[in-house]
């Protein structure tokens, strides 16, 4: 069988499941999300196993530092897993919600009320918790899911859909809700995108190469998530301690996820002051600067920053540092090099936050914070399954509510037109 032929197939065992599992009640998803919880605490051995082998590939190939951690699991990420399978069985359903009633002149009874997607497509790279994670949120929303992950992890994730399956397995959720596609081939990718009519939506997680090629080539809708070129701009009246606390967590709490600050901006009148107190708790940490000329001068210890480094997410332990002259330089570099992803200001000055929060179009911005923040459960909105840089279907973080769609129900008493 060709590899064309068996992701068809595993899309057309998807759509027939999705059908089933759109008839499911709360308490029997609930129920199979705890089995299924249960049987990835009980395999994480096996998981763990898996995942070692994965790791020592990555390792022998070359993957960087911060690709190898996105990969790694360990006793503590597994329980996380099983903690996220329990937290989204504990989430409100968002499936039935009446979003809105209403009766017309005619008599009739018109509702809006929330429905699955149907399909779920996933394309994502080196990331094994998310195979659990998304496979949790689809199903809970009453959705089936094909999933296809990144090489690297492919050991990971066939042992994680084990547990799983042998989890639903015991329970009314129907077994081909959950597909994975193995084979590590991109024509499996491209052969993904191209089942439109069996798959509704394909969300890519992973880096702006794989993303852009989702875009650019899926047949199916697609909801952009996660490439993060995030930006916190220093203005003038900053408070330094917090700019330096926010800075270094923003860019070193864990340098390989979509939210962490890939550019620092810093007002003019701040830098001289902010720049070289912080650079070298930077440096200490890892991080290599590249910088603008005025940051060369502050920091002798920076690279000189290139065109393409005010483009780059770097998901490393690399920072581009750039003083500006004002808040309009600070939005308009925002809005020539951001990706729309989350972006933040530190300042004492309402008008300038105002004005930030005003003009800088992405889906999380902040005002004295950390862009580290944007994520379902820290917005307290449960997990997520992506942050979506797009204004269509959703846009931040993406949790129950947004992998499900509305229909019209109505009633009626033999009304005619």
């Amino acid at each position: 069988m060709s590899i064309e032929e068996q992701v068809r197939r595993q899309a057309e065992a998807a759509q027939a499941a999705a059908r089933k599992m759109a008839a499911l009640s709360s308490t029997q998803k609930n129920a199979a999300l705890a089995a299924m919880a249960q049987a990835l605490e009980t395999s994480a051995p096996e998981i763990l196993a898996a995942n070692a082998e994965d790791v020592k590939s990555a390792r022998a190939s070359g993957l960087t530092p911060a690709l190898i951690d996105r990969l790694t699991l360990s006793e503590r990420r597994v329980r996380d897993m099983v903690e996220g399978l329990r937290a989204v069985a504990s989430l409100p359903d968002p499936v039935g919600e009446v979003v809105r009633a209403w009766r017309v002149p005619s008599g009739l009874e018109v509702g809006r009320v929330r429905v699955p997607l149907g399909v779920v497509g996933i394309i994502y790279e080196a990331r094994p918790n998310v195979t659990a994670d998304a496979a949790a949120l689809c199903l809970k929303a009453g959705n089936a899911v094909v999933l296809r992950g990144g090489s690297e992890a492919l050991n990971s994730n066939i042992a994680i859909v084990k547990a799983l399956t042998q989890g639903a397995g015991k329970t009314d959720l129907p077994l081909d809700a959950i597909q994975l596609i193995e084979s590590t081939d991109r024509e499996a990718v491209t052969a993904m995108m191209k089942q439109r009519g069996l798959i509704d939506v394909l969300i890519p997680r992973g880096g702006a190469g794989l993303i852009r090629t989702v875009v650019e080539n899926s047949t199916i809708p697609v909801i952009e998530t996660g490439v993060g070129n995030c930006h916190v701009y220093v203005h003038a009246d900053a408070d330094l301690n917090m700019a330096q606390s926010i800075a270094i967590n923003a860019k070193c709490q864990r340098p390989g996820v979509c939210n962490a600050m890939e550019t620092l901006l810093v007002h003019q009148d701040a830098a001289d002051g902010f720049l070289p107190a912080l650079a070298p708790q930077l440096i200490e940490r890892g991080v290599q600067i590249r910088g603008c000329p005025r940051t060369l001068a502050l920091v002798p210890e920076a690279q000189p920053a290139q065109e393409e480094d005010w483009h780059e997410e770097y998901l490393d332990l690399v920072l581009a540092v750039r003083v500006v002259d004002s808040l309009d330089e600070a939005l308009d570099h925002i809005a020539r090099y951001g990706t729309k992803h989350s972006e933040a200001i530190v300042t004492r000055d309402y008008q300038a936050a105002r004005r930030f929060l005003r003009e800088v179009d992405a889906a999380a911005v902040y005002v004295n914070a950390s862009t580290r923040f944007t994520d379902g459960g820290q917005f307290g909105l449960g997990a997520e399954i992506g942050i979506s840089t797009q204004k269509l279907h959703a846009r931040g973080p993406m949790g129950l509510e947004e992998l499900t769609t509305t229909k019209f129900i109505v009633y009626g008493e033999g009304q005619v037109r």
